[in-house]
């Protein structure tokens, strides 16, 4: 069996190639407990943006075969593929250039003048660098690695 740290790691290997057959991209895998449940979820998005529910079943079953021959996972969980939603995660350097111009919500691990946490309009990515403009104005700019979280929001 594998740490339970590198669980959504090793899935991730097994869903890539499956996702990529049916023309999805993977957006995120988390492995994650919720009360008395361990979840495995797997995010995916087609090119149009509308991840039909017979995508996921594809992926799923698919998925759920390999994981059956492998079993990677020491432990009884819920396997559950779907969209990442409206508020998508931003995690590559690909999802900051492509939604520059949308609402973000970014977290950091450390304080940037003051504060960790952000909302405001991803002006630009680069030199591994994002720049977004607050509701008041002002413009900040974090270092990709100082990023906990980003994702797309739809509230200031």
């Amino acid at each position: 069996m594998f740490f339970l740290g590198r669980v959504a790691e090793i899935v991730t290997d097994y869903v890539l190639p499956i996702a990529h057959t049916e023309d999805l991209n993977l957006i995120d895998v988390e492995f994650i407990k919720e009360g008395s449940d361990w979840i495995l979820r797997i995010f995916l998005e087609n090119q149009a943006g509308d991840l039909t529910i017979e995508e996921c079943e594809k992926v799923s079953r698919a998925l759920s075969a390999v994981l059956d021959e492998e079993d990677p996972i020491d432990k009884s969980y819920i396997l559950e593929v779907s969209s990442p939603g409206l508020e998508r995660p931003l995690k590559t350097e690909a999802d900051f250039e492509r939604f520059q111009g949308e609402l973000i919500a970014v977290t950091t691990y450390a304080k940037i003048k003051g504060e960790k946490e952000f909302v405001g309009i991803l002006e630009a990515y680069q030199n591994n660098e994002i720049l977004l403009k607050l509701k008041t104005d002002k413009t900040v700019k974090i270092k990709k690695d100082l990023i906990a979280r980003a994702n797309l929001t739809f509230e200031i």
